[in-house]
């Protein structure tokens, strides 16, 4: 099963309290298209600009992402700069220089419209419709979106949520969206629009997924050593969505499965800058980790016992 993928190509400079890298590959699309890309094919719609180097598309093709929907323009690749303090949940953001992406507008390859799923990255919840027109029927409809979006087009992300499967946002997002300060208040409400599955980012406190009739919590992986949170939200998805697309199994019970490999690849992410974690990543390590954490949130059923009142 493929899965094709919209969103940005861009270069990172990060400053956390553990380091700082300058220029290096990043964007929504690239952090998803890894990670997804250990579980099945990945077809990726982005731009970038003339100063784009050959070492970073020589990277995606070593991990089989298509790339013929990937555009390259004239002038320069969007850059972020952003910094994180002690708390690794919440970038400053330094500068954003759109750059050629500010214009983009994703013509999704004719060889890319039979995708079997589909996940709108973070960008203008028109372009997002407009990419939902332009795929046949897939199977499963992912999203993502950011504060940005909704305070400026309010409307518009009200009907991209109407026509998607799955909408994957952090908390403070919940809480904006829903103008609810109580997290699963908010989670009811997004939900009666019609959504079938939300997804909550929750950092290092985990994830969160809410459905009609049920909620799922699964944690984050502890871990000793936490560099870069750059990614991490994207790289989630495409492990999450990856997933899916590998098993096709898309009951409640496959999406939660697929929750975990989502933590598990966000953890793997965030030791270390960049994708350069990802890019020594083997498969035996994502299976031992999820095995890891499965242990780790294992508990009996609740024992026979008489209550002393």
């Amino acid at each position: 099963m493929s899965i094709l993928v919209v969103g940005s190509v861009a270069f990172d400079s990060i400053e956390t309290p553990f380091g700082r890298v300058e220029n290096v590959l990043g964007g929504s699309a690239t952090y998803f298209s890894t990670a997804a890309s250990f579980f099945a094919d990945v077809n990726l719609v982005a731009v970038v600009g003339d100063d784009f180097p050959q070492q970073h598309l020589d990277f995606l093709r070593s991990r089989e992402i298509d790339l013929r929907g990937l555009t390259r323009s004239s002038g320069k690749t969007f850059h972020w700069k952003g910094k994180y303090g002690y708390d690794l949940n919440e970038a400053q953001t330094l500068e954003t220089h759109l750059n050629v992406f500010e214009t983009f507008k994703p013509q999704i390859p004719s060889a890319y419209a039979d995708s079997d799923y589909l996940f709108l990255a973070n960008i203008d919840p028109d372009l997002q419709m407009d990419v939902m027109r332009q795929v046949k029927s897939p199977k499963i409809i992912a999203s993502d979106t950011m504060n940005y979006w909704i305070s400026s087009k309010p409307d518009s992300l009200k009907k991209v949520i109407g026509e998607v499967d799955i909408l994957i946002i952090n908390d403070a997002e919940v809480r904006q969206l829903s103008q609810e300060p109580n997290l699963v208040k908010g989670a009811k409400k997004i939900l009666e629009t019609g959504l079938k599955n939300l997804i909550v980012k929750r950092g290092e406190y985990g994830v969160l997924m809410f459905t009609k009739t049920s909620i799922f919590a699964a944690p984050a992986y502890p871990l000793e050593e936490v560099f870069d949170p750059t990614g991490a939200g994207d790289t989630f998805a495409g492990g999450f969505m990856g997933y899916l697309a590998n098993t096709g199994d898309t009951s409640e019970a496959g999406i939660r499965q697929a929750i975990i490999f989502g933590s598990v690849m966000a953890s793997f992410n965030v030791e270390d800058f960049s994708l350069d974690r990802l890019k020594r990543l083997s498969y035996g390590e994502i299976e031992e980790r999820y095995r890891s954490l499965k242990a780790m949130t294992h508990f009996e059923g609740l024992p026979a016992m008489e209550s002393p009142l």
